[in-house]
């Protein structure tokens, strides 16, 4: 055995997990082999022996299942996964059904696979650690714990209790584990376990599984109890509208816990193999386990980040402007433990930028999740200010004014003589070029682009913009102060609108577009939703001020002069400009754009009429699967450009900026992702026919097509 070191010692067996070569351990190939060869050990020694312990050698106890290997799956390879699977349930149900006690011994983090093997135990000792993390993030991944998860947690938790664990890939610490009686003991420390292990081994010479025993009941109640077939009637059809039939694995998860609580334990364990099975291989699962895993630790673990030896730990920000945005950053920062300078043209602007802060502590106060004093600490790092002096000794300024680049040359000037020494400089700006903004700056090799999105407070991305002669040092400094945040970072070189602000302009634009062709407006918004958009084209573009759009248009515009260029505004922005410039429809903070918004209490936004009045075009038709191509081809297709141009430099920035960012769908995995998931030819075979129909956005150009075929990953 390669995997697992089998002693047996007074009567012990321990079967001690070690993958060599890798910092966890992951049911590979070779595991799984050599779990049937330390089980036919046991069962060879089993009249030496008086308990069995699990244990790890490595700092955390199990990470599950070998993701790469899932990667290189094919739909053919269903039948033999099936049977793999079945046989490592063979292998935990002869443990389990030893007669032996069976102790898993729980030193660090046990997640997914991991978890599945410490439900094999009878029992469980874990180490009372608040950082270990315990539970079933299958779903995340677009998978579902089908190496026994399901069907012991919902036999342990009933189908009530099990449903967050398992449809929402809830995590819980060993203390909370203890409270849901999953697991039975805690230890100080990682030294405590074995002990621990061998005293319940010790008082307890027999054991068996909860529900191998002859009085057991699952909890709550089987699908047959009329309060549980109440709430599971419902259980599909709001699960099919939060997921809009676009993710399988909560449907697959849900269809294994409730077939599987109407019949015995073993035949329930082979219902979910076989949904396992056929969910293991197929696209949307590999999608999800490129992106938000191997493309997300990628980022967590520094792929994008400069090469520079320090570590920024920001201890005082200076922000610029006390808007949504700047309020927002302050927040963000605050509750980091970061001393926080917001600055505005008056007290009072500040003043009110800081209460922002004190709203959303207080609602998190009310609700239980924060205290008083941790309230006030908060709000105590923040300083409103109008007076540029209190930026004196920032490590960072940052500032978040209005779009406009003569106002943030100004503040530029007026701040940077503030930082400290080795301090540098950030523009918040949503698209214009930072070489531009840069011009304003001292040392424009410290000024950088940090790009947060609205709403701070929850939203996860922050995109790193290095403008021309920004320095690998500053780009270092201003990922690991988004990293301090508790932020997502992607990094990409300077261009109009950079990566997030210029595909999120296409979708945005090809969804007015539509309208522009005459198709009803409820339509294209339902084909945002549809193809798995968080909401609408439409009301995205309300919700971000459609005169922001003519904002940028217009700056758009002037900058191309400057250059004694033309710009060509597109079809969808041509119609966004007459709605603000003709009609006075600004967006959602003007009660107007799109949509109306009646001023009554509880009153429901609507799709304006004046839409069908203006853009309505009689006997128009329309193919609901082009509508839905057209927004994601669309979006993938300018992703690929600002890969071929340079703008990305790597695709895992490119999936999850285009997730994190624009709400490109999760079932997809992303912009890039979903080109590759589709296949390559596939995908430009079907952009040659979309482009053919509705315009050049759809091109796929050869320089486009090779930076394609080059960034493909490989398994």
């Amino acid at each position: 055995m390669k995997t697992i070191r089998y002693e047996l010692a007074d009567g012990i067996a321990t079967l001690t997990f070690d993958e060599p070569g890798s910092p966890v351990n992951t049911m590979c190939e070779q595991w799984q082999h050599d779990l049937g060869a330390a089980v036919r050990q046991v069962l060879a020694d089993k009249d030496a022996i008086r308990g069995v312990v699990l244990a790890s050698a490595k700092t955390t106890f199990f990470a599950g299942a070998d993701l790469k290997g899932t990667m290189r799956l094919q739909a053919s390879d269903g039948p033999r996964v099936f049977r793999e699977i079945e046989e490592m349930k063979r292998n935990f149900r002869t443990l389990e059904t030893l007669g032996k006690p069976v102790v898993a011994c729980l030193n660090g983090a046990a997640l997914g696979g991991g978890w599945e093997v410490a439900l094999a135990a009878h029992h469980r000792v874990a180490v009372d650690n608040p950082k270990i993390q315990f539970g079933l993030p299958e779903i995340t991944l677009g998978l579902i714990p089908g190496a026994s998860g399901i069907t012991k947690m919902t036999r342990l938790l009933g189908l009530m209790g099990a449903q967050p664990h398992i449809l929402e890939s809830r995590l819980f610490s060993p203390r909370e584990a203890m409270e849901l009686g999953l697991v039975h003991e805690l230890v100080d420390t990682a030294e405590g376990l074995r002990p621990a292990a061998l005293a319940w081994i010790a008082a307890h010479p027999q054991a068996q599984q909860p529900w191998d025993a002859k009085d057991y009941r699952m909890p709550g109640g089987t699908p047959s109890n009329p309060k549980i077939a109440g709430m599971l009637a419902v259980a599909p059809a709001a699960l099919k509208q939060k997921t809009r039939g676009l993710y399988p694995a909560p449907e697959y998860a849900l269809a294994c816990m409730v077939e599987g609580a109407q019949v015995d334990f073993d035949t329930a364990l082979r219902i979910e193999s076989r949904y396992l099975a056929r969910l293991i291989t197929m696209p949307v699962a590999k999608n999800m386990i490129n992106t938000f895993f191997f493309n997300m630790n990628a980022i967590k673990s520094g792929q994008s980040r400069p090469r520079w030896e320090g570590r920024f730990k920001p201890q005082k920000v200076g922000i610029l402007g006390a808007g949504m945005m700047g309020a927002g950053i302050a927040y963000a920062q605050a509750g980091r433990g970061i001393a926080t300078v917001l600055k505005d043209v008056s007290q009072d602007k500040a003043e009110a930028g800081k209460a922002y802060s004190l709203k959303l502590t207080q609602a998190r106060v009310e609700k239980g999740r924060m205290s008083p004093h941790d309230q006030a600490a908060l709000l105590a790092r923040i300083t409103a200010t109008e007076s540029t002096k209190d930026l004196q000794g920032c490590d960072l300024v940052i500032e978040a004014v209005y779009e406009n680049r003569e106002l943030k040359a100004k503040v530029t000037k007026e701040a940077e003589p503030m930082l400290a020494p080795v301090g540098f400089f950030a523009s918040n700006t949503s698209t214009l070029p930072i070489g531009g903004l840069a011009k304003a700056s001292a040392r424009p090799e410290k000024f950088v682009g940090i790009h947060f999105f609205s709403p701070v407070d929850k939203m996860k991305l922050v995109e790193i913009i290095r403008g021309p002669s920004t320095d690998d040092e500053t780009v270092a400094r201003a990922f690991d102060y988004v990293q301090a945040l508790g932020k997502i970072p992607i990094v990409v070189n300077d261009a109009r609108g950079f990566f997030t602000s210029r595909v999120f302009g296409t979708f945005v634009m090809e969804g007015a577009a539509m309208v522009g062709e005459g198709i009803p407006a409820a339509v294209v918004e339902q084909a945002g939703l549809q193809c798995g958009m968080p909401v609408g084209p439409l009301a995205v573009l309300d919700e971000t001020a459609l005169s922001l759009s003519v904002h940028v248009l217009d700056q758009t515009r002037a900058d191309y002069r400057a250059e004694g260029r033309t710009y060509i505004a597109a079809p969808g922005e041509l119609l966004v400009e007459r709605l603000v410039k003709e009609f006075d429809r600004n967006g959602r903070a003007a009660g107007a754009g799109f949509y109306e918004y009646p001023e009554e209490k509880g009153a429901k936004k609507f799709l304006w009429p004046g839409l069908a009045e203006l853009f309505g075009k009689p006997g128009v038709t329309w193919n609901m699967q082009d509508l839905k191509d057209r927004l994601l081809f669309r979006q993938s297709v300018e992703t690929a450009r600002c890969l071929a141009e340079n703008v990305l430099t790597s695709v895992h920035d490119a999936n999850i900026g285009s997730i994190f960012g624009i709400g490109f769908p999760g079932w997809t995995g992303g912009a890039m992702q979903f080109i590759y998931g589709i296949g390559v030819d596939a995908f430009l075979q079907r952009a040659k026919e979309l482009a053919s129909h509705y315009g050049p956005g759809f091109a796929v150009s050869p320089e486009v097509e090779a930076a394609i075929r080059k960034h493909q990953p490989k398994w």
